[in-house]
């Protein structure tokens, strides 16, 4: 058959097929075929670029890349947001964790926030309305020391409104000037209560940060660290931040002036949680999550696409 009426013969049945939905037994009998040569003619018509089939997820998730992550970094699950160039990865991000949040949750159950932009976005991305019979708790203090960063209470008070759930109060600064001071606030009864409610709950949901990138490089700066406690930070070679608790590529936990200067949670008390959700954008942020999966900080990732395949090439 010459290629010309071969390849009509391939449009034709290819437009019956898929466009007109006709059986492979219709179409055979519509070209004088039989229905096995059908099938050969949609499988040449695929193979020869005339028909082209792609799969929208209406989800906006790259199943393969969680596929992918889980099967490298052995999480209970991810959620990776499908990002267009000119998409912003971090709405996507927060919207697939405000989902993941309202599909998983369950009545009775208490969530603990950590802060920074990726929970403001999943915070902003729940749909107010809610009634849904949980408690919010801060996992660590306001952060009114670095500017313009959305403190985690105005995240738990925000969210406890759109759920509409109660929630607690942690009346106390991250970032303390001092350890003596942080050690005096910790041992505060109002305060000591709600971190071990924190450490209690039923899931946590953290921004992971990255040294040097948006809000991990705020938190080193508005501790005006001296010139010997910078050397040090900087000797041990930290990667990333989960509640402003910074450890190395190995996930672990970097000890000094910086760690005893935060009023919030610890690493070791976040291992404890059962489920914990990890929430991440942009591809800077692939070092600083890569160590908080080595250290086993997080149980669930959610992150965008380009930040997943950095993760598997560092990995």
């Amino acid at each position: 058959m010459p290629a010309s009426r071969e390849r009509d013969l391939l449009v034709k049945a290819a437009r019956l097929y898929y466009q007109d939905n006709l059986s492979q037994q219709q179409v055979a009998s519509a070209l004088g075929v039989s229905r096995s040569n059908v099938s050969r003619i949609l499988t040449a018509a695929r193979d020869q670029g005339i028909v082209e089939i792609r799969i929208n997820d209406p989800a906006g998730r790259e199943l393969d890349l969680e596929e992918r992550l889980q099967a490298a970094f052995g999480v209970s699950s991810c959620r990776v947001a499908s990002v267009r160039a000119d998409e912003p990865a971090l709405a996507k991000v927060g919207e697939l964790a405000a989902s993941w949040m309202l599909d998983t949750v369950k009545p009775g159950n208490s969530i603990a926030l950590s802060w920074g932009s990726t929970l403001q976005a999943m915070v902003g991305a729940v749909p107010s309305g809610q009634d849904l019979a949980v408690e919010i708790l801060p996992l660590v203090g306001g952060l009114s020391s670095v500017t313009s960063e959305i403190t985690g209470e105005e995240l738990v008070r925000e969210l406890a409104d759109r759920l509409g759930a109660p929630y607690q109060r942690l009346h106390a600064p991250a970032l303390l000037e001092t350890k003596a001071s942080r050690d005096t606030l910790m041992a505060e009864p109002s305060i000591r209560s709600v971190l071990e409610a924190g450490r209690k709950s039923s899931v946590a949901f953290l921004g992971v940060g990255a040294v040097g990138v948006g809000s991990s490089a705020a938190v080193i700066e508005s501790l005006h660290l001296s010139d010997r406690d910078r050397a040090a930070f900087e000797a041990a070679d930290p990667v990333g931040d989960v509640c402003a608790r910074f450890f190395d590529e190995d996930g672990s936990p970097v000890h000094g002036a910086v760690e005893d200067r935060v009023l919030a949670v610890t690493l070791e008390d976040l291992r404890r949680i059962s489920t914990v959700v990890g929430l991440a954008a942009g591809v800077e942020k692939a070092r600083g999550v890569l160590g908080a999966l080595r250290g086993r900080y997080v149980d669930v990732l959610i992150c965008d696409a380009p930040l997943a395949e950095g993760l598997l090439d560092l990995a």
